[in-house]
């Protein structure tokens, strides 16, 4: 496949100007999914703050403190890879995507404000800013679905697409509700345990819905998506995929069903098996979509800045990929694990 794509760019394959857009490429594919996976938990367990008790609220906002800045990390990132490497690609997607990237910007936003003044506000105004924070990680969740949704519809909002957007948005919020409520089971006993394993069942099968709704409207709107899937020997590769798909929610819903019924413990799976379904989507919609930015319209070619350029990005890239992979393994290696809250001093005793 890679010859035949730069033969018909006119190109070879051992030329910078076919190989650097494509390293660059993986390098912004790997940075979102990073983010995607990574801000993942942090945007569902603020969207379960709008189900969550008032008395678990402030413990399930503490848990994420950590994790925060290194979160916004990858966002910024992956924005300033697109905006360097990639400008030929801002038009289309701007001119496909304006309403989702507006929402999700917003979103974003709101939740970031909304945390940091938590911190700093007098505790009598800590639970509006929590409120905040709840309503931006919604809006983050829905503009996720329905950037899915636009994309594979093309950009189109009349009739029935807005109902099919809408509904990916949704079953968007579903998953990240999901992903939190499994990390949150993974990191906290008691209570909080039991209501994530609540809220982890309930969602799941929207989630699913999603995947398979945005499937089968991405193969009937897109014919040369559909012909990709099923050629040759690539309809088995798809064969493949759905199977370890079903797979991993059949195995989660099973796990959830143990936990709530046998024994309420601590385990990763669920959010481990949550991740490879992120990573399994992501992977498939790459896969249908690649090599183009707006489909049949601009490829990742069209859209990269000079070679020369490229060279450049690339040396700053290496300079500051040490420090980054520095500060974020520093960052997540406490990702996993149960986390017990912080004791009280006995100030009494401290004062003899």
């Amino acid at each position: 496949m890679i010859e035949f794509l730069a033969a018909a760019l006119g190109l070879s394959v051992s030329e910078p100007a076919f190989w650097l857009p494509l390293l660059f490429f993986a390098l912004f594919l790997l940075v979102s999914f990073l983010g995607v996976l990574l801000d993942g938990f942090d945007i569902g367990v603020g969207c379960l703050l709008s189900i969550a008790p008032q008395e678990l609220r402030a413990r399930m906002l503490a848990l994420l403190s950590p994790w925060r800045d290194a979160n916004e990390l990858w966002l910024l990132m992956g924005l300033g890879l697109l905006a360097t490497v990639f400008p030929g690609a801002w038009a289309g997607l701007l001119g496909h995507l304006f309403i989702p990237l507006f929402v999700l910007a917003m979103g974003v936003l709101v939740r970031s404000v909304c945390f940091e003044w938590r911190l700093r506000a007098p505790e009598s105004q800590q639970p509006m800013w929590a409120v905040g924070f709840c309503v931006g990680s919604l809006m983050v969740a829905f503009a996720h679905g329905l950037l899915v949704a636009q994309v594979v519809v093309n950009g189109q909002w009349q009739g029935g697409y807005l109902w099919f957007s809408l509904l990916v948005g949704l079953c968007s919020v579903a998953a990240y509700l999901l992903l939190g409520a499994a990390w949150l089971m993974m990191r906290q006993a008691g209570v909080l345990r039991v209501r994530s394993i609540l809220w982890a069942r309930r969602s799941i099968r929207w989630f699913a819905a999603g995947v398979v709704a945005a499937s089968v409207v991405l193969a009937l709107e897109n014919a040369g998506v559909f012909l990709k899937w099923t050629e040759g020997a690539r309809r088995w590769s798809v064969y493949i995929f759905w199977t370890g798909l079903l797979a991993c929610f059949v195995g989660i819903e099973m796990c959830l069903q143990r936990l709530l019924h046998s024994s309420i413990r601590t385990t990763a799976l669920p959010f481990v098996l949550t991740l490879l379904i992120f990573l399994a989507v992501a992977f498939g919609f790459v896969f249908s979509f690649f090599p183009f930015f707006v489909l049949d319209q601009i490829t990742l070619w069209d859209a990269a800045v000079s070679v020369p350029t490229l060279y450049i990005v690339g040396v700053m890239a290496l300079i500051a990929l040490p420090f980054v992979l520095f500060f974020n393994f520093r960052v997540y290696w406490r990702l996993f694990g149960l986390s017990r809250p912080p004791q009280v001093p006995d100030y009494e005793q401290l004062s003899h």
